[in-house]
């Protein structure tokens, strides 16, 4: 059986006093809530955000930040590695496509590659190296 503690007992007579929460940002905006206010005679604050609504200016600015970060052009396959690329794929009689298996590459890598559209990465034109038995890294001399 529980034991009662000796002594006396004492009763708590202090006031407690319940507040409600208050109320999130996002129910203060709700159309409902600010009538509601309205009515209850409650001041209501309204404010025009400047250029609310309009995205115009800030693509201005990204634009203009974008400019000023990255470099206007990348640079693009030369015109001597494009010649040398098929130069030595059709003298090794392989398609784009062959070529493309033999590199563990996609076939629309090797065409813009060869189209000049492709922007060079060091580690493809390695492998093409290998395979087609031609430099083309570094200058590559006109025979």
């Amino acid at each position: 059986m529980p034991m009662r503690p000796t002594g006396g007992l004492k009763q708590d007579w202090d006031p407690i006093v319940l507040h409600k929460p208050k109320m999130k940002a996002q129910d203060l905006k709700d159309p409902k809530v600010v009538n509601q206010a309205l009515r209850a005679g409650a001041q209501v604050q309204t404010v025009k955000k400047f250029d609310g609504g309009l995205n115009k200016k800030a693509a201005v600015n990204v634009r203009k930040l974008d400019e000023a970060a990255e470099p206007a052009a990348l640079e693009k396959v030369t015109v001597d590695v494009r010649q040398a690329i098929q130069k030595a794929r059709i003298e090794k009689k392989m398609s784009q496509a062959d070529l493309a298996k033999k590199i563990n590459e996609r076939t629309q890598v090797v065409a813009e590659y060869e189209n000049g559209k492709a922007v060079p990465n060091q580690l493809v034109l390695g492998k093409m190296e290998k395979v087609l038995g031609v430099k083309l890294r570094g200058k590559i001399h006109k025979s």
